[in-house]
């Protein structure tokens, strides 16, 4: 079996936790769920300040330094057919509106996290 071949049998969560308090962990969780989603059914669950970065027009002009900018990266993971699950407590105590997320990200907690991984999910980060 070809790691292709591999790839195209996995499916990937990845857990973002962080946003603008550490850009570079946030961009590194990024770009490893964009790398799987070129292959792979692939989840990025975005929680605490990582919520911050996925309301519209956050992540404009944002890049860690030697990075490509974090906007670009989630245009490649959503063209890809990557989700985007938002925590839903995460939104809840930061004051943050479904309506004021950026196109594609839904709402999805713990179940629907747990769900993916108890149906095959390897958690990468």
């Amino acid at each position: 079996m070809t790691i292709q071949q591999a790839n195209a049998l996995n499916k990937y969560l990845v857990n973002c936790q962080d946003g603008t308090n550490n850009l570079e962990r946030a961009t590194i969780a990024t770009i490893l769920a964009t790398t799987a989603s070129k292959t792979s059914e692939t989840a990025l669950f975005i929680t605490a300040d990582a919520t911050n970065l996925f309301v519209k027009g956050a992540m404009e002009g944002l890049a860690a330094d030697g990075h490509e900018p974090l906007e670009n990266l989630i245009s490649q993971y959503q063209a890809n057919g990557g989700k985007i699950w938002i925590c839903p407590v995460c939104l809840k105590t930061k004051g943050i509106g479904e309506s004021d997320l950026i196109d594609g990200a839904e709402v999805a907690g713990a179940p629907r996290t747990m769900e993916f991984l108890a149906t095959g999910g390897l958690m990468l980060a």
